[in-house]
């Protein structure tokens, strides 16, 4: 159980840093919130490939490229994002 963790942790540090290096721009992201979006890229990519596929392999190029094209969607649409802090208003 702990392999199968540190093995979807380390994927989806892979993932999450080629779909930043691949997304253009710049993301104010930390570790985790790469590692997270290369997981949950792998999730949703892995659960289209999935159905696509009808059962393949786990471990499969396209089930990787699936993961890291869900990857780059999630980033481009924003959603792993940090918002920067609004400055306080002066009255």
């Amino acid at each position: 159980m702990i392999g199968s963790i540190i093995g979807w942790a380390f994927f989806g540090l892979i993932v999450g840093a080629l779909a930043r290096l691949l997304h253009p721009g710049r993301d104010a992201m930390g570790l985790p919130a790469t590692m997270m979006l290369g997981v949950v890229g792998s999730l949703v990519g892995g659960g289209v490939w999935y159905l696509i596929r009808g059962g393949s392999e786990p471990f499969s190029p396209g089930g990787f490229l699936s993961a890291l094209i869900c990857a780059i969607i999630l980033l481009a649409m924003g959603l792993f994002a940090r918002e920067s802090a609004a400055p306080a208003r002066r009255r």
